[in-house]
């Protein structure tokens, strides 16, 4: 029967719950992102969306050459320090260029904060990997999605150094060396299985590396102390590999970054007597180093002058295009843009007291709904 006239027709059920789900995933994305989010509640079908890497690649630019649109989600650089987890975490959003701040009250986090001691050791693919020392376990988040999975440790007593969070096809692994008694171990936690897995092959010549592994090809990389050397471990077979990569000659450190998709480049001083003079960056093209540019003098200077030249202070890691630069000891952040290919300082959060002069620890956060704990 025709509708009367002056009323909309109804909506009829028995055809609506029909509709074919990507039909129905095409019908909500054309909603704003914070309008859908207000849908999760009334619906199972939609919530379950947050995790359907289909339904979010309509929101990437990429969805729709005609009208292109900005993503939807912003970049972050996370500032962590010990006297942060009482308020929350500083965040720089490297899109916006401005800063926000990651307030524990108003998240997942909440809880632990306030019961326990609680740090950020790492952070892949949109999850945050914290210690909870009080618990004895690690803590890994999806802050954007709102799930967290406790990981308990392996063993008790238990020390461990060099956790690395790393992303896989279809979940994360944690990476990380044990120290016992007697001997050191390597541990490996698999999110598919939930389950730690030990291998007793470890190489003592990194007993005095203390920084993350840089994860290339389902190999992660570490740099050896003096003479400078680059072991990987395989993270399926829990074998060492000592690489034949020859590095460039007069280093004073080394320190390894990764762009996620199989391409490494080095960071590295270069000088006399353990003093360095200058800093370069090469990119690895086979087996060779190839420079790509050398920092600035006067950018130089200043990043030894706060480093005092303990080069263990100064790490790196990308983030979105751009290769970060950083020290434990300075709140501030030299970078460089691949495309552009620039230097340049970003200044220490506004927010962030003068006193305060160790213990900076930045990470890349790009946060992503469908991570799954």
């Amino acid at each position: 029967m025709a509708a009367e006239a002056g009323k909309s027709p109804e909506m009829d059920p028995r055809i609506w719950s029909r509709l074919p789900e990507e039909l129905l995933e095409h019908v909500l994305s054309f909603l704003p992102l914070k309008t859908f989010f207000n849908l999760l509640c009334t619906c199972k079908h939609f919530k379950s969306l947050i995790y359907s890497p289909s339904y979010l690649a309509k929101y990437s630019p990429s969805a729709s050459s005609s009208s292109p649109s900005p993503p939807a989600f912003s970049s972050f650089l996370l500032l962590s320090h010990p006297q942060f987890y009482h308020h929350g975490l500083p965040l720089y959003d490297s899109v916006l260029g401005n800063w926000r701040n990651l307030s524990f009250t108003r998240s997942i986090l909440l809880p632990y904060a306030a019961a326990t001691t609680i740090t950020l050791l790492s952070a892949a693919n949109g999850l945050l990997c914290f210690s909870l020392p009080n618990s004895s376990s690690f803590l890994v988040c999806n802050l954007l999605a709102g799930s967290s999975r406790v990981v308990k440790f392996p063993g008790y007593p238990f020390a461990f150094e060099m956790l690395t969070l790393v992303p896989t096809p279809n979940g994360y692994k944690i990476f990380m060396i044990v120290s016992g008694f007697s001997s050191r171990t390597v541990w490996v936690y698999d999110s598919r299985v939930h389950s730690w897995r030990e291998f007793q092959d470890f190489d003592p010549i990194l007993s005095d590396n203390c920084h993350q592994g840089v994860y290339s090809n389902g190999v992660l990389y570490f740099c050896t102390p003096e003479p400078f050397s680059i072991l990987g471990f395989v993270l399926e077979s829990g074998k060492w590999d000592r690489s034949g990569m020859e590095l460039p000659g007069e280093l004073t450190f080394v320190k390894l970054v990764s762009n996620g998709d199989g391409k490494l480049y080095l960071v590295g001083g270069i000088g006399r007597n353990g003093i360095s003079k200058s800093m370069k960056l090469w990119e690895l093209e086979g087996e060779i180093w190839v420079l790509v540019e050398s920092v600035p003098e006067f950018m130089c200077q200043k990043l030894f002058s706060v480093c005092y030249h303990n080069y263990e202070h100064v790490y790196c890691f990308w983030h979105q295009e751009t290769i970060c630069v950083c020290c434990y000891t300075w709140p501030e952040i030299l970078y460089y843009k691949i495309g552009r290919r620039t230097w340049h300082w970003l200044p220490k959060c506004p927010s962030l007291p003068d006193k305060w002069s160790c213990g900076f620890r930045w990470f890349s956060f790009v946060p992503e709904l469908y991570v799954q704990v």
